[in-house]
């Protein structure tokens, strides 16, 4: 579990540009003291999968109309519902950050991004090395939120993975995770091979998202 600087400049809107090196001494800083806090836990449960066009995803007793994700697990059978946090000492550094100093705070916000999307990555090589071993390949993670699936169904994965109790996930009357710092997804499982599973850009269609990479 790493915090990527190059990743941490994308956040922060450099492109082609210098950041100086007040900036990245506040990145140092900010991925220390992220290491030094954060509590990271996840979870995880196979389930199959049900697809009946041209935009209901089934599993788990749960119903999904989405055309995006019945597009994204076209070709799949199986799928992985996953949860990951870093846990509420990052939110408490955050938010006293905030109180403090707002740009260091907007660094501490980029890296703390970088950190969970890093250790999401960590988690899901495990699952992948199992998955292939039986002639599988993941789909990149598609979470609540994106495209159209609905953000309320955050609710559906908190519920079947039993995140408040397991692993300190709950969320907000308007459906954020909290601790802030956490994802829920759904992850793919097909025959079909893929060029990588992890998610990246790519696979977003956030096409005007600042975030994108070229």
């Amino acid at each position: 579990m790493n915090i990527d600087r190059q990743e941490v400049l994308r956040y922060l809107g450099y492109r082609n540009t210098d950041p100086g090196p007040e900036v990245l001494h506040h990145i140092a800083d900010c991925t220390e003291e992220l290491l030094q806090v954060c509590t990271p836990h996840h979870i995880f449960h196979r389930e199959t999968l049900q697809l009946a066009a041209p935009d209901t995803v089934l599993f788990s007793g749960i119903t999904v109309h989405s055309r995006s994700l019945y597009q994204h697990l076209t070709g799949c059978t199986e799928i992985i519902l996953f949860a990951a946090t870093l846990g509420a000492p990052v939110d408490l550094r955050l938010e006293r950050c905030s109180k403090l100093s707002m740009s260091r705070a907007v660094i501490m916000q980029a890296c703390a991004a970088s950190l969970i999307e890093s250790f999401c990555d960590e988690c899901q090589e495990p699952i992948a090395s199992e998955a292939a071993a039986k002639g599988l390949y993941l789909r990149p993670r598609y979470s609540p939120g994106y495209g159209d699936f609905d953000i309320s169904h955050q609710h559906d994965f908190l519920a079947i993975l039993d995140c408040p109790k397991r692993i300190g996930l709950t969320m907000t009357d308007s459906f954020m995770l909290a601790p802030s710092k956490s994802v829920t997804a759904v992850i793919g499982l097909t025959a079909e091979q893929q060029s990588c599973h992890i998610a990246k850009c790519m696979t977003c269609q956030a096409k005007n998202c600042p975030f994108r990479k070229g």
